[in-house]
């Protein structure tokens, strides 16, 4: 599940993350942040038009209904048609098989005008089909073959090229391989491409990995270049951990060309390896966009896909909760479980969320939506079950102290309080007075014994001295 949702908020972060750099000059890696701007022009952190197109696709899946089912492809194809009347931002070949869009005709209107266009011997083969593909391989995760015919489906509603379609398929059967089996294998899907075009595309490919990812981002706006720009990046980068994801896009959109898209395209893929908790926790708090949806929405729907059940109203909290308590280290932190939520105290007006909440579980009154960030921490002493945790407790800690420099007054919870907050918060205390991480924890149960880190992190405090 880390890595299915890591797949969908990786392209909706990495949208955003290269849309302010959008064919101007080339940032260096380690100046690359959120911007606003780009082609829209954005907002800090909205996504563009690649999730956008996405969103409808995985609200469908959400919904359970099935994408090669022509009903939910008309369904699909008439919100784009919606969207695209208001959107800032659109593909060129996009807002032209859109604008032929007939509602008695539904998808196959668009089938057919893509169709036309290609014909006409207009460039048909971008990465606009490409940019959107992601909830494929979260709908169809068990069925190679079925996520295949959708790929070329919903690449056909708006590129006529056939090429254009097989990236989708080679993209799509890499995220499946990622999210599966946890590793990164582009040719994974090279056994549903026709026969003729396999060996073309295994020279794209060994292309990319004998070239370095600026050789390709020159025309990276073509599906084909954007394929093996962001492989290029990929197999290039230092693949030892969690670290990949971020140093990877920042690789990417540093390239130049169509960041936005190249950075969707590679979030999706790296997601897809490497896990939801992979992602810097400061561009998740910020990414947001159409149709007014933020990455715990993403959440919800990638999980309403995958297990075909609804986002619960409410996840189980332990019998003895920690009732919020102060920070022995820092008066501005405040520590305890989900029933400290409801109400929020009012000098609060942060909060940094370990566990999952249900839609009854929500703080009232809200922060802003910026300043509520949701971590991806599972209470396990199993390693298997947090692969990124070394990166999830850094950042996190990083965050707090990050909304805490701005002002910020923070509550930081768990579901009960008993093991996850304890456990980053003897870390924060390590990092804001320099005392050993053990220390802070025996001050927290000095007032709240039940505050217990099961033995994974209790192992990770002993590190930090």
């Amino acid at each position: 599940m880390d890595r299915a949702t890591g797949a969908m908020v990786g392209l909706a972060v990495g949208n955003a993350l290269g849309s302010g750099y959008a064919f101007q000059p080339k940032p260096h890696p380690l100046e690359v942040r959120m911007l606003p701007g780009g082609l829209g022009p954005y907002a800090l952190g909205e996504w563009a038009d690649d999730t956008a197109m996405a969103i409808p696709i995985l609200q469908a899946a959400a919904e359970g209904k099935d994408l090669l089912d022509p009903a939910t492809q008309n369904e699909v194809a008439a919100v784009w048609a919606g969207w695209a009347a208001g959107a800032k931002d659109a593909a060129p070949v996009i807002a032209k098989v859109l604008a032929a869009y007939e509602p008695e005709l539904g998808a196959e209107s668009l089938r057919r005008a893509a169709a036309v266009l290609h014909a006409s011997g207009a460039p048909a083969s971008g990465n606009a089909s490409l940019m959107r593909t992601t909830p494929i391989a979260v709908a169809y995760m068990h069925d190679a073959d079925a996520m295949a015919r959708a790929a070329r489906t919903y690449s056909d509603l708006t590129h006529g090229n056939p090429t254009a379609a097989e990236a989708c398929i080679l993209w799509n059967l890499a995220q499946r391989e990622a999210i599966l089996n946890g590793r990164f294998d582009i040719r994974a899907g090279l056994r549903h491409i026709p026969d003729p075009s396999r060996a073309h595309w295994e020279q794209l490919l060994v292309q990319a990995e004998s070239g370095m990812p600026q050789d390709f981002a020159i025309r990276n706006g073509w599906g084909t270049q954007t394929v093996q720009h962001v492989w290029s990046a990929i197999v290039h980068g230092e693949q030892g951990d969690a670290s990949h994801l971020e140093q990877t896009l920042r690789q990417v959109i540093a390239a130049g060309g169509d960041t936005p898209t190249a950075a969707a395209i590679a979030g999706s893929l790296l997601g897809a390896r490497w896990g939801v908790s992979a992602i810097p926790l400061e561009w998740r708090r910020r990414v947001h966009g159409w149709p007014g949806l933020r990455d715990k929405d993403l959440l919800q729907l990638v999980h309403e896909t995958v297990t075909g059940r609804p986002w619960p109203q409410t996840f189980a909290k332990g019998p003895l909760s920690l009732p919020p308590m102060v920070h022995p280290a820092d008066e501005g932190l405040w520590l305890g479980g989900v029933r400290g939520l409801r109400p929020l105290a009012g000098h609060i007006d942060a909060v940094v969320s370990l566990c999952p909440l249900g839609t009854a579980q929500e703080p009232l009154p809200s922060p802003a939506p910026d300043d509520h960030v949701r971590v991806w921490l599972i209470n396990s002493a199993d390693a298997a079950d947090n692969p990124n945790l070394e990166h999830v407790a850094e950042t996190t800690v990083a965050t707090v102290m990050n909304l805490r420099a701005d002002g910020h007054r923070v509550y930081l919870h768990c579901s009960d309080g008993r093991s996850r907050t304890p456990f980053i918060a003897a870390i924060y205390g390590n990092r804001l007075t320099d005392a050993p991480a053990l220390e802070v924890l025996h001050a927290i149960q000095r007032f709240a014994p039940q505050a217990q880190p099961n033995a994974a992190f209790l192992r990770m405090i002993h590190t930090f001295v």
